[in-house]
C-alpha cells in the first residue's frame, strides 16, 4: 500500500551449527574417550573380568580342573554359617585395632609433635624415618619381623637385657601372642603413612588459629583437640579407610610370618582364600569367600565415608 511503512521481519532464524563445528565437537568427545581407553581396557581385563569370573565360580562346587557342579548360593551359606570360615573374618576385625586405631592415634600425636617442635633437617629426618616402613616390601617386613620375634630374636634379647627374661617366648608360635604380634607388624608398617598424611594436613591449617587460641589462654592439649583434629578430619578419614582395608584384606605379612598359625589363631580371609583355592582345591568356596570379603570391605568403607562426611560438614 502506498504511504505505508515497510513491515520489519523480526523472526529470528534458528542458529544452525555448521558441519565443521559438529565434527570438531564430536572429535573432542571421542578424543577424550581415546585418552582413557587404555586405562579402561586394563581395568576391565584385570579388575572387572576377574570379578565377574569369581562371581561365576562362587556358584559352583569346582576343584579348578574338572566340571563344576552347580550349588547356587550354597558356598555363600557355608561361608556365613561355618564357624571355621567365620573365624578368619573375626580375626581381621581384631586386627583393625592394630592396623587402624594404633597407627592413626600414634600418627596424630607424632604429626602434631613434628608440626609443633620440629623444623628444618630434623623434621625432614623424622618424616623419612617414620615413612620408611611404608616403602619396605611387605614380604621383606614379614621375614625381618619373623626373625625378630624368634626365640633368639632381638625382641627377646632386649627383654632379657632389661631384666624381663621371664616374658621371652616364641611370639609368633604362642597361641596367646601370635595375633597381637602380627598386628604390631601392621601398625609399624602403617604408622609412617598415617603420620606423613596427617602432617601434610596440619601444614594447611591457618597458623592464626593457633595464635588466637594462645591469646585466649588455650594450652597445647586444647589446641590439639579444638584446632588440629578438626583441621585434619579429612586426612583422618583417608587414614582410617586405607588402614581398615589393609586390616580386612591382609595377606602378605601373615602369609610370610605365620601362614595362619599356630593352629588357626592368625588365620585371616586372605590366607584362607589362598589355602582353599590352591591347597584344598575348593575354588568355588574360595571365590565365595572372596566376594563376601569384598562386600564387607565396601560396606565398611561406605560407613567410614558417611561418618567422616558428617563430621566434616
Amino acid at each position: 500500500m502506498i504511504g505505508s511503512e515497510p513491515s520489519l521481519n523480526l523472526t529470528v532464524e534458528p542458529s544452525v551449527q555448521s558441519p565443521r563445528r559438529r565434527y570438531t565437537a564430536a572429535r573432542g568427545r571421542w578424543a577424550g574417550w581415546l585418552y582413557v581407553l587404555p586405562a579402561l581396557v586394563m581395568y576391565a581385563l584385570f579388575v572387572l573380568w576377574p570379578l565377574f569370573t569369581s562371581v561365576e565360580y562362587s556358584l559352583y562346587d569346582w576343584n579348578g580342573i574338572g566340571t563344576g557342579r552347580w550349588v547356587g548360593f550354597g558356598n555363600y551359606w557355608s561361608v556365613l554359617t561355618d564357624s571355621e570360615l567365620l573365624l578368619p573374618i573375626v580375626h581381621s576385625f581384631e586386627l583393625v585395632f592394630f592396623f587402624t586405631v594404633i597407627p592413626v592415634g600414634l600418627g596424630l600425636v607424632a604429626a602434631a609433635l613434628i608440626h609443633t617442635f620440629s623444623e628444618g633437617k630434623f623434621g625432614t629426618a623424622a618424616r623419612t624415618i617414620l615413612f620408611l616402613p611404608q616403602v619396605v616390601p611387605l614380604v621383606a617386613a614379614g621375614i625381618a619381623w619373623k626373625w625378630a620375634y624368634s626365640e633368639t630374636g632381638i625382641v627377646n634379647q632386649l627383654l632379657s637385657a632389661v631384666g624381663l627374661g621371664g616374658l621371652t617366648r616364641p611370639w609368633l608360635a604362642d597361641f596367646g601372642t601370635a595375633l597381637p604380634a602380627v598386628g604390631i607388624i601392621g601398625a609399624w608398617v602403617l604408622l609412617g603413612f598415617c603420620t606423613v598424611l596427617l602432617l601434610t594436613g596440619m601444614s594447611k591449617i591457618d597458623p592464626s588459629l593457633y595464635e588466637a587460641a594462645r591469646i585466649d589462654g588455650a594450652g597445647p592439649i586444647q589446641e590439639f583437640w579444638a584446632i588440629t583434629v578438626p583441621g585434619v578430619i579429612g586426612e583422618i578419614g583417608v587414614c582410617v579407610t586405607v588402614s581398615m582395608i589393609a586390616a580386612l584384606s591382609s595377606f602378605d605379612i601373615i602369609y610370610i610370618s605365620t601362614y595362619g598359625g599356630p593352629g588357626r589363631v592368625t588365620m585371616v580371609p586372605g590366607v584362607l582364600i589362598y589355602r582353599l583355592a590352591f591347597n584344598e582345591r575348593k575354588v568355588g568356596l574360595a571365590s565365595a569367600m572372596a566376594i563376601v570379603l569384598m562386600i564387607l570391605v565396601v560396606v565398611c568403607v561406605f560407613i567410614i565415608q558417611r561418618v567422616m562426611k558428617g563430621n566434616d560438614s
